[in-house]
């Protein structure tokens, strides 16, 4: 067999580092969403006030 038709592994793309773009993305979603829980848990808790 020849090294070409054998698949690509991260360690041997990138010695095992994920994409950058990939870890942005990773991270920008983990922001945002613990912003929107944020926002959602502000609203329940300043709703809960008003009885």
């Amino acid at each position: 067999m020849s090294d070409k038709s054998r698949p690509v592994t991260g360690e041997e793309r990138g010695e095992g580092k994920f994409p950058k773009g990939l870890v942005l993305r990773l991270f920008a979603y983990l922001v945002a969403g613990h912003l929107f829980a944020g926002f959602l848990y502000l609203l329940f808790a300043l709703g809960g006030q008003n009885r």
